[in-house]
């Protein structure tokens, strides 16, 4: 799943982690190109696979949020 979200047209970032201090919590960072290709992403068959196979895998709650944010700059 992976690497199909990866190989899609838009994605500029993909990746899972597991928190350091939370055993169990997994992070995900994705980064899209705009909206329409997350759009894509979420609409594509192998998301919905993946989704499938959430509660065999022990995949419980999930907290989605979407941030719009502008060029990365030096600190």
């Amino acid at each position: 799943m992976v690497e199909a979200s990866r190989a899609e047209a838009g994605c500029v970032e993909y990746g899972y982690a597991e928190d350091l201090f939370d055993a169990g919590l997994i992070h995900v960072k994705e980064r899209w190109t705009d909206q329409a290709a997350l759009d894509r992403h979420f609409a594509s068959s192998h998301i919905a696979e993946w989704r499938a196979a959430w509660p065999g895998l022990g995949i419980g709650d999930r907290d989605l949020q979407v941030y719009e944010v502008g060029a990365p700059r030096a600190t």
